[in-house]
């Protein structure tokens, strides 16, 4: 399974969580396997200005994910999300990506609709 984080450091699983999935200066790509991390890759944001999120929904579907773990996400990202068949989860609690995905292999971690969780799109 290929779990993205958007996060403002490469530190690979140690870095911290990025506060906005579309702005984050990295995407931190964890591969579990077995309920391990297998892998770890670290890839720069091209950043969604011209284009909005739908460019940042976009650009993280390349790395065609099984899942994305966000601190929050607007209404239009989140349906865009949707729309692409990738499950968004939900973390405000872990410091690191490390942390979030220990928590999301006890399965801690709430789906997201496609509504969001922010009350600015």
């Amino acid at each position: 399974m290929k779990i993205i984080f958007p996060t403002d450091e490469n530190n690979g699983y140690l870095s911290k969580r990025g506060a906005h999935f579309g702005k984050a200066n990295y995407y931190t790509i964890i591969t579990v396997e077995n309920d391990k991390i297998v892998d770890v890759e670290v890839q720069t944001n091209p950043g969604h200005a011209s284009g909005g999120c739908a460019n940042a929904v976009t650009n993280i579907m390349t790395f065609k994910p099984d899942a994305l773990i966000v601190g929050g996400i607007g209404g239009s990202p989140a349906q865009g999300f949707a729309n692409a068949g990738l499950a968004v989860y939900s973390d405000q609690i872990s410091a690191t990506v490390e942390e979030s995905v220990a928590r999301f292999i006890k399965g801690e971690l709430q789906k997201i609709g496609e509504r969001g969780t922010c009350s600015a799109n």
